[in-house]
């Protein structure tokens, strides 16, 4: 049963990554980049956990990569807010998402 919750999260974040990267590429916008880069690391994560089937509390490097792939996803956010408080300081309009 574990196996089968962990190939769903799998499955998810490599969902979430490919919507993500999908964005990117029409848009070019880093945030869209960044968090299909985090999303891809937590796939990944979760996969090397499901094929050598390690315990995650033996292990605090698990958690580490975990902490990367968020922290990826806070910096992409304020990375975004700063972009866009500098645009509307220059007078300049962001430019919309589509």
């Amino acid at each position: 049963m574990n196996d089968l919750f962990s190939g769903a999260l799998i499955l998810g974040f490599a969902v979430i990554s490919l919507f993500f990267l999908r964005f990117w590429r029409s848009t070019r916008d880093r945030l869209f980049a960044l968090f299909a880069l985090s999303f891809s690391l937590m796939a990944v994560n979760r996969l090397i956990l499901a094929i050598v089937k390690l315990p995650e509390d033996d292990y605090p490097y698990v958690y580490l990569v975990r902490l990367f792939a968020n922290a990826l996803i806070i910096y992409a956010v304020i990375d975004k807010n700063r972009a866009a408080s500098k645009a509307s300081d220059s007078g300049a309009t962001p430019r919309p998402i589509p």
